[in-house]
C-alpha cells in the first residue's frame, strides 16, 4: 500500500511541472499570457509544455479557451517558440512565433513577441502572418537594425525547417510527446 507521505510528494511533483507562460511586447508590457501547460520535458535547448485546452487572457483584458490539444515548445536559445496543435479534422498545424529566446522568471516561462508568424497547415502550406504589424513596430517600437536582422534571420530559418520537416515540425515527434503527456497525467486512482 501507497503510504500518505509518498502519495503527497508523487502530487508535489506532479504540481511543479505545471509551469505558466507570458508574452510581451518589446516595450515590456505583458501581451499575453497562458493558464499552465505541463512541462513534459526541458532540455540545455527548450521547454515542451502539453495541454488538453487552455485559457488565455489578452492584454486587453479578453480572454479566450484554446479548442486544441496541443504541445508548446519555448526555445532557450532559438528565435522561436511554436504551438503545435492537434486539429480536429486530422493532422497537426504549427504556429511558430518569432520571438526572443524563453527564460524562467518569477515561476513564468516569460518571452518577447516579435509580431512575425510563421504557420504550417497540415497539408504543408506554408503561411507567413503579421508582417504589416511587424512592420509597424520596426518604427513604434525602435527596433534596431540588429534586432531586425536577427528577426528575419530566425523567419528563414524556421521557413526552412518547416519546409524540410525537421523537428519540431515533424508529426511524429510532436505525436510522441503528446502520448506521453498523456500517459504520464493519467488520474490516480487508489486501489482498496
Amino acid at each position: 500500500m501507497i503510504g500518505l507521505a509518498t502519495m503527497m510528494s508523487e502530487s508535489s511533483d506532479i504540481l511543479e511541472k505545471w509551469l505558466s507562460v507570458q508574452a510581451y511586447k518589446h516595450d515590456g508590457r505583458l501581451h499575453r499570457q497562458w493558464s499552465p501547460g505541463y512541462c513534459l520535458e526541458e532540455t540545455d535547448d527548450y521547454w515542451a509544455l502539453a495541454s488538453k485546452a487552455s485559457l488565455v487572457i489578452e492584454d486587453d483584458g479578453r480572454h479566450w479557451m484554446t479548442k486544441e490539444n496541443a504541445i508548446f515548445l519555448l526555445y532557450k536559445k532559438a528565435w522561436m517558440n511554436v504551438i503545435c496543435m492537434f486539429k480536429e479534422s486530422g493532422g497537426i498545424c504549427y504556429y511558430a512565433n518569432i520571438a526572443s529566446p524563453t527564460i524562467f522568471d518569477g515561476g513564468y516561462l516569460r518571452y518577447i513577441d516579435y509580431d512575425l508568424d510563421l504557420k504550417l497547415y497540415p497539408d504543408h502550406t506554408i503561411k507567413a502572418l503579421d508582417e504589416n504589424e511587424f512592420e509597424n513596430n520596426i518604427v513604434r517600437y525602435g527596433y534596431s537594425p540588429e534586432l531586425v536582422g536577427a528577426i528575419r534571420r530566425s523567419f528563414q530559418e524556421i521557413r526552412a525547417a518547416m519546409q524540410e520537416g525537421r523537428f519540431p515540425f515533424s508529426d511524429a515527434d510532436i505525436e510522441s510527446m503528446y502520448a506521453r503527456f498523456l500517459s504520464e497525467t493519467k488520474p490516480f486512482i487508489p486501489h482498496s
